[in-house]
């Protein structure tokens, strides 16, 4: 039976997402065949409820698919199956406690006498969980801890919203400040740099504004995308950039986006602050999401239940924002109903998906308003064509298909008019490879969703 399980489980890999699959069918096994009587061993009734709701025909033909007689499936609580979430080195066993210790421990970082950092002492490296997400960009911190103004400097950190930005920078600060109190830091998002050099400049200060940064060992820019159609601002910074880089200070700035692709920037600015490189910090996946939301608990001494944490884990694929005010949202109800928050959940007293504003109404909804988006017919979108612009709206039907219906593979090759579900995982592969980089196909995925659910 293990062979059957196995090959069967191959194939429904290939028709629905990884993070699906990784949550739901990762530790089950096949426990009974007999007579066509099918049973399938599951972690918790909530796992049956799940795969009987929303795989079960999938499961029904990879088993014919796999010559086993199939009269009927069911599913059966197996209370042996291992938690497949192993936590990371930083949680485990007494070592948690510790950890969660000393952030609670942790004083809050004082400014140096007469100089104002504008950190918040509660973003600390302590606290930000790391992952495959963001392990290089929180490499390149540590670099800039160790040795600032060293190897990574400028350091160019950006992403999407919510997904730790500001917290990783001013953790730097805030253990640069650590190490050494006499450093004199500064953290500003760009739009209070602008209205404070606007400021400094009515009054007759400008030369007052450009000596305090210039006196700076550390300089810290979020935000920089708002720098937009600020001239005089970005020719003020560019001043001080240059200043600061040349007397071996650290810089670090943040942006939703590269600078080369941010509307209006001076190119010899947006050069500058890519010299070392950029650092992304990328949405996280199912295993970074446990051990945000499990960390999270520790810290906040809550008790809430492994399979609630992957519930919440599945269906939050926003940001890291939405995942804690999800997980806060519901241990709330927990605290107020009486109930475990896995009761909650099984009971259908909570219900939580951050993964778009609405669903749309069919997937032929969804190929019809890419098609339009790209100028082209529905026809000409679901046809053979190999043309670039016809080919891209193709793959990013698929893309918003899977992402937003998780339909599987089979069923996205039928509506966006192909034959191999192996085109559906290469054209779902790179666009999601593209997004990584690619923010003009960000904004694109952006207008579409609204199209589709305005």
């Amino acid at each position: 039976m293990y062979d059957v399980w196995k090959n069967a489980l191959a194939e429904i890999e290939q028709q629905i997402s990884a993070a699906n699959f990784s949550t739901w069918f990762q530790d089950t096994s096949l426990i009974n065949t007999e007579n066509g009587e099918i049973i399938i061993g599951v972690k918790n009734t909530f796992y049956v409820k799940q795969l009987r709701n929303r795989y079960l025909d999938i499961i029904t033909v990879a088993l014919k698919n796999n010559n086993l007689e199939v009269k009927t499936v069911d599913f059966e609580v197996q209370t042996n199956t291992k938690s497949r979430i192993q936590p990371r080195e930083v949680f485990k066993d007494s070592a948690l406690k510790e950890h969660v210790k000393k952030i609670r421990n942790t004083n809050a970082i004082k400014s140096q006498s007469n100089h104002e950092t504008g950190l918040n002492s509660k973003y600390t490296l302590d606290n930000f969980v790391v992952g495959s997400n963001n392990d290089l960009a929180v490499s390149a911190a540590r670099s800039i801890i160790d040795a600032p103004g060293d190897r990574y400097n400028p350091f160019f950190l950006y992403g999407g919203p919510g997904l730790g930005k500001t917290h990783l920078v001013q953790a730097i600060g805030n253990e640069l400040l650590k190490k050494n109190p006499d450093l004199k830091i500064f953290y500003t998002p760009i739009a209070h740099f602008y209205s404070d050099f606007i400021d400094a400049v009515k009054l007759g200060k400008g030369k007052e504004f450009n000596l305090k940064f210039r006196k700076l060992d550390v300089l810290i820019i979020d935000d920089f995308q708002f720098i937009v159609g600020k001239e005089k601002s970005q020719e003020e910074f560019f001043n001080i950039f240059n200043d600061l880089y040349q007397l071996n200070k650290q810089i670090i700035v943040t942006s939703d986006r590269l600078p080369s692709q941010i509307k209006s920037v001076d190119e010899r600015l947006a050069s500058r602050l890519t010299w070392s490189g950029a650092f992304d910090l990328q949405l996280p996946k199912f295993e970074d999401k446990c051990a945000i939301l499990r960390a999270k608990a520790e810290l906040m001494g809550a008790e809430i239940e492994p399979e609630a944490i992957e519930y919440i884990a599945e269906n939050v694929n926003t940001n890291i924002r939405d995942l804690e005010g999800e997980f806060s949202t519901i241990l709330l109800m927990s605290e107020v109903r009486g109930l475990t928050p896995l009761e909650l959940i099984e009971n259908g007293s909570i219900s939580v998906n951050k993964t778009s504003k609405l669903r749309p109404t069919s997937a032929k909804q969804i190929v019809e308003k890419v098609a339009k988006y790209y100028n082209l017919t529905t026809k000409e979108l679901q046809s053979k064509s190999r043309v670039y612009n016809i080919k891209n709206a193709r793959q990013v039907a698929m893309f918003i298909l899977s992402t937003e219906l998780s339909l599987s593979t089979n069923k996205i090759a039928n509506e966006v008019g192909v034959k191999d579900h192996s085109t559906v995982v290469h054209g779902i592969r790179k666009i999601r490879n593209d997004l990584k980089l690619d923010f003009t196909l960000r904004d694109q995925i952006e207008e579409i969703k609204e199209k589709i659910y305005g």
